[in-house]
């Protein structure tokens, strides 16, 4: 099992930046892939990136390229997630989550979530 928690959310101005913290608790966080997705009002969640059990391989979406930084700390047992240049289309709950295994970009591919992070970018 792999308990995850999510933080670094708030309210930003467009064009601002906000680092959002993936904690693990549990088993083996270093031999998990991590991903990020989020979902905002009245849409369905959607990837953001992800990032392999050494942070040897990343995957952002292409929407969100040149903006979005995944990186992880497997010392500290925690997945970032860096965002700049926010835009109020960026407004959403933010989702991290785990897998065992390679980087997939499905969420249905992954085990274990956390209860998210609510981002609002203000125009």
């Amino acid at each position: 099992q792999v308990q995850l928690v999510e933080s670094g959310g708030g309210l930003v101005q467009a064009g601002g930046s906000l680092r959002l913290s993936c904690a693990a608790s549990g088993r083996a966080f270093s031999a998990v892939a991590v991903g990020w997705f989020r979902q905002a009002p009245g849409k369905e969640r959607e990837f953001v990136a992800a990032i392999n059990w050494n942070g040897g391989s990343t995957n952002i979406a292409d929407s969100l390229k040149g903006r979005i930084t995944i990186s992880r700390d497997n010392a500290k047992n925690t997945v970032y997630l860096q965002m700049n240049s926010l835009k109020p289309e960026d407004t959403a709950v933010y989702y991290c989550a785990a897998r065992y295994g390679p980087v997939l970009l499905q969420e249905s591919f992954y085990d274990y979530w956390g209860q998210g992070t609510q981002v609002t970018v203000s125009s």
